[in-house]
């Protein structure tokens, strides 16, 4: 018989929950929040974005098609977002200790314990997630037996900063050349950009990448609280005076719309999942898109020359932004949607279409 260590999971209300480890055994602390997506949980534990987070699956079972080669090509992972593991636990109702896939080369549990990241299962999710919408994300932590630790709040620090490159890396040699913002990307808006004959300059968020040639701007995803990026926003408002296209997805957004003037502000318990409805402004054409961010920009607080692009249409929320006249937009959600959907993967040609309109 098949035996696993219990530990808890302690919420800062108080709440606790008993489950049974399947990951690495150390207690963590951070943000705990939910997602909703049914599949896809390779690339949402690279996923830079849940850095300091400990992250509850609401779909029950999760395991059972292990997890994909690690396979490289120009330096950009073929099946992960990131080279490692950046959640900080994951909780799970199920556990799927057989797995089966053509590609898969370990377990999910093995994985988690070479990344030294705990998982617990056999927790009641359905519960956990409703306390979450109701009370907003909360500060919690895994406790193992004599392991007890203190609260952490990842947002008090600069998150960006640890997922963030410290070096600038080049991929590619294609036509245009454009400067990607590291704050935390995800590798497939890299290869996204390399399929579009670009030549990706990767910089660390706080690089001063007006000094770099470059046709464009990409402002990447990220974690945590957006005004910890002051050096990327100074830099960006550089960039706001020249009419070179600026493209931005997530933390990318709420970058933009800093650098123009508007605020952002902290979602009760954020978007997380595959299945969010945007709607473009002044059309009817809604999509269907993959989100993970826990910030929001103010649309109200958008300069004159600066509209709402698409509205989130579950509960109005901006979902990205754009100048009415420069070649400057970005999406709160990811058009790159690696683990899917791809509705909208037309912007990245939206935006070099604006690259070779610039060089005319």
């Amino acid at each position: 018989m098949l035996e696993v260590k219990k530990a808890k999971l302690i919420l800062e209300d108080g709440s606790e929950f008993i489950g049974k480890s399947f990951g690495y055994e150390n207690s963590v602390a951070g943000e705990v929040v939910f997602y909703t997506a049914m599949t896809g949980y390779p690339e949402s534990l690279t996923d830079p974005s849940y850095t300091g987070q400990i992250l509850v699956s609401t779909y029950p079972m999760i395991g059972n098609y292990g997890v994909p080669k690690d396979d490289s090509h120009n330096g950009v992972f073929e099946y992960y977002e990131s080279n490692k593991v950046h959640i900080s636990g994951l909780i799970i109702s199920d556990y799927s200790f057989e797995y089966s896939h053509w590609n898969a080369i370990k377990s999910l549990g093995e994985w988690l314990k070479e990344s030294k990241v705990p998982g617990l299962f056999d927790i009641d999710t359905r519960a956990l997630t409703k306390i979450l919408r109701e009370k907003g994300s909360l500060l919690g932590k895994i406790e193992f037996i004599g392991e007890e630790i203190d609260f952490v709040d990842p947002n008090k620090e600069n998150l960006v900063a640890k997922a963030s490159i410290a070096n600038k890396e080049v991929y590619g040699d294609g036509e245009h050349k454009v400067v990607l913002v590291d704050c935390g990307v995800k590798h497939n808006i890299i290869r996204c950009l390399l399929k579009r004959n670009a030549t990706v300059i990767r910089v660390p968020w706080d690089y001063d990448f007006t000094k770099e040639e470059y046709d464009g701007i990409f402002l990447s995803n990220g974690p945590g609280d957006p005004e910890m990026c002051n050096e990327t926003v100074v830099n960006i408002q550089k960039a706001l005076n020249t009419e070179k296209p600026i493209m931005g997805i997530c933390l990318g957004n709420q970058l933009l719309a800093l650098a123009a003037g508007a605020s952002t502000y902290k979602l009760k318990y954020g978007h997380r999942s595959h299945n969010q409805p945007v709607l473009l402004q002044g059309s009817n054409k809604c999509f269907i898109t993959s989100q993970n961010h826990g910030y929001a920009v103010s649309p109200g607080t958008l300069p004159d020359q600066w509209e709402p692009m698409f509205t989130n249409v579950n509960d109005e929320t901006n979902e990205g932004i754009r100048h009415k006249i420069k070649p400057f937009f970005s999406t709160q959600f990811h058009p790159e949607a690696s683990s899917g959907p791809t509705d909208t993967e037309f912007l990245f040609d939206d935006f070099i279409e604006n690259i070779k309109k610039s060089k005319q």
